[in-house]
């Protein structure tokens, strides 16, 4: 099975069988997966919020950084690709109790860097919460 054949099979379904330990631990929930897309829907947790209650920004960034990561293990290559930066845009505040839904777009792709960007919505999608970049690095480490 692929990479993007084993996110598939979880639409609708916890993403128990990632290769990330991290990721298993924010549990993201798949709602769409195609080569270089993805959407995950993630429930924020009290352990997630900072002081006033509200979704902390490291783990936005975080979850950001993550699913990024998984998009490019959508597109079925055999090398690595590792993050080189990161820049998130904070629009709007969430609260503890809600779910918020990640999607990703590869805005382009060359033989060696890769930028993609993350849109953190609301559950409903009216307000955009945070959208981050990331340039990546192809690199020599083979994926298991």
């Amino acid at each position: 099975m692929t990479p993007l054949e084993k996110i598939q099979s979880s639409i609708g379904k916890e993403f128990t069988e990632s290769p990330s330990p991290f990721m298993r631990w924010l549990n993201p929930i798949v709602i769409t997966a195609e080569a270089g897309n993805l959407e995950f829907r993630y429930q924020i947790r009290p352990e997630w919020l900072n002081p006033v209650g509200n979704l902390h920004g490291g783990v936005t960034a975080a979850i950001v950084d993550d699913i990024i990561g998984a998009t490019m293990f959508s597109l079925n290559e055999a090398n690595f690709y590792t993050t080189i930066n990161n820049v998130i845009d904070y629009f709007s505040s969430v609260t503890g109790n809600e779910s918020i839904v990640a999607k990703t777009t590869i805005v382009k792709k060359g033989k060696q860097f890769i930028n993609a960007e993350c849109e953190i919505w609301n559950s409903d999608k009216s307000r955009l919460i945070a959208k981050g970049s990331s340039n990546l690095f192809k690199t020599e480490i083979k994926k298991n």
